[in-house]
């Protein structure tokens, strides 16, 4: 086993959802199978949608573990990773920061950029580089709202013991999901619109699950959403959920006659202001068709 990075961006060209699979070509097999069993980091590239763009964050952004590899059924010499334990960090990591590289093959002995190591887009990492990118990222950074609220969000819980073990800690994981979803949804409701903070300065609003961990959901902002308790006790029950075009959808079975009151008019949920943080049609499909009371 080895840690690894592996490149992607929401426009490639690939069959890639990253939460549970990274879809690759037989070049890049032999890395992959190295790294079955391990943690990899995604890294997002300065081209993101084409050959002549360059809005790319050029920064790692998440960590999964690599559980299998299978063959692409439809495509030759094309593979799938499929993964598990994916975790968004708190704040994407630049390749280089304060003139250093995380990754060693990075870099070339005058200190410039090795353009030929960045084409390729699986890169076996050693494990020191990862843990230092996996430190940086996973390391909270308060959000322009925080600072001018003066929201406190307890300090992360690092643990001493090997990075693998930490990261998959379902304690570590649910801090780091709640914190995700509150900050994506600015500590509101995406139903009600209500934003309460209580008198010691934490937000109330909960960071719920779209399909749950239980049945296999991943901890990422697109399987995730801001609501209040209420909110959240009715959609965990199947009493209200969203269809793809984010309408809020009631169940005929036990909803209370005066929820409509805290509904807004449009039924519309209110959404991040990052497209890639909204929920994905996928979570909401498998909500609508697992636990809604129709």
């Amino acid at each position: 086993m080895t840690n690894a990075i592996f490149t992607t961006s929401e426009s490639s060209a690939y069959d890639d959802r990253i939460e549970a699979w990274y879809h690759f070509p037989k070049t890049y097999l032999r890395q992959v199978e190295q790294a079955i069993g391990d943690l990899i980091v995604y890294y997002e590239p300065r081209r993101t949608k084409g050959p002549t763009s360059a809005s790319g964050r050029q920064a790692y952004f998440a960590l999964a573990q690599v559980v299998r590899i299978e063959a692409d059924a439809t495509r030759p010499d094309h593979y799938y990773a499929h993964l598990r334990n994916y975790l968004e960090f708190d704040r994407a990591v630049a390749f280089r920061e304060n003139g250093q590289y995380y990754e060693s093959l990075l870099r070339k002995d005058d200190d410039s950029t090795n353009k030929g190591a960045f084409g390729r887009s699986v890169r076996l990492i050693p494990r020191t580089e990862f843990e230092r990118i996996v430190q940086a990222g996973l390391t909270p950074q308060p959000a322009e709202w925080e600072r001018t609220d003066r929201i406190a969000e307890p300090v992360p819980e690092y643990i001493a013991r090997p990075i693998v073990e930490q990261v998959v800690s379902r304690k570590f994981r649910d801090a780091a999901f709640r914190r995700h979803v509150r900050q994506a949804y600015a500590n509101r409701c995406a139903v009600t619109g209500l934003r309460l903070i209580n008198g010691g300065g934490r937000p109330e609003v909960q960071a719920a699950h779209i399909r749950p961990v239980e049945a296999d959901g991943p901890d990422t902002v697109r399987n995730g959403i801001a609501l209040t308790g209420t909110v959240h006790w009715l959609f965990d029950r199947g009493l209200l959920s969203f269809d793809d075009d984010h309408n809020v959808l009631l169940s005929p079975q036990g909803v209370p006659d005066d929820l409509d009151k805290l509904l807004p008019s449009d039924r519309k949920l209110l959404l991040p202001r990052n497209p890639e943080w909204h929920p994905h049609p996928t979570y909401l499909r498998w909500h609508r068709d697992n636990r809604f009371k129709r």
